[in-house]
């Protein structure tokens, strides 16, 4: 497990961007296609508005890149917060992306049938992942996977449909932490002071079932990605500084 602190929000964007660039670059190098999960929220869109603007943004064929999500809002298509709609602004309509894999959205070919289109979701997904790009709420939750909530207590199913979500909207559809772990790499970024907490919990052991982001980890690499705020509750040899 690796921690890196930047200064501000915005220093944590570029460089996540950039090392997001050199991650998929090598996958593809490595096999000739590469693959992310993507976070909303926003810091995960400020890192794919980077990634836009990136000097070595044309290193990656974005053609061959897989697009998934770690999890999603259950509304309308083209509903602003749903977040395929900010991945689309930030990143997505900017490049030759032809492998995007959204969730269905509420008014699509499941109707208002989370259920359903959760499990048309866990069909879709590869074996692995390249790189998981997650979020970390102030109270320790992940993609849409809340404290004691029966998305961190699930270990048979891929996907879920998650009700009554303590954040509006109350429905939505996520990845389970199985699936996150997964991934070869996780990057759990946040930033401000109310995730300070959550982040000092996570990294000292605290239990998956209490703060689902201390469960998220890749196979081979386990990435926080924080700024000097959310860092704020960390011992100084815990974390290093960068910018």
């Amino acid at each position: 497990m690796t921690v890196v602190v930047y200064r501000d929000a915005e220093l944590l964007a570029a460089a996540t961007a950039a090392r997001l660039v050199t991650a998929l670059a090598d996958a593809q190098a490595a096999r000739g296609t590469a693959s992310v999960v993507l976070t909303g929220g926003r810091t995960g869109t400020a890192v794919l508005s980077a990634v836009r603007t990136a000097p070595a943004r044309d290193t990656v064929d974005w053609s061959r890149v897989d697009f998934y999500w770690g999890d999603e809002r259950f509304l309308p298509a083209g509903d602003p917060e749903r977040n395929e709609t900010q991945a689309r602004s930030a990143l997505l309509d900017h490049v030759p992306a032809s492998r995007v894999h959204p969730m269905a959205p509420s008014d699509g070919e499941f109707g208002d049938n989370p259920e359903a289109a959760a499990e048309a979701y866990a069909a879709l997904l590869p074996a692995t992942f390249d790189v998981c790009l997650l979020g970390v709420g102030e109270e320790g939750h992940t993609a849409s996977i809340f404290p004691d909530s029966p998305a961190v207590h699930e270990t048979a199913r891929t996907v879920v449909a998650v009700h009554d979500c303590p954040k509006p909207p109350p429905t939505r559809v996520s990845l389970t932490l199985p699936t996150i772990r997964r991934a070869a790499a996780v990057w759990l970024m946040t930033t401000g002071e109310a995730k300070a907490a959550a982040v000092a919990s996570a990294l000292n052991g605290a239990p998956e079932v209490d703060l689902p982001a201390a469960g998220a980890r890749g196979t081979s690499e386990t990435r926080w990605l924080l700024d000097t705020t959310a860092a704020a509750n960390l011992p100084a040899e815990a974390s290093r500084a960068e910018g």
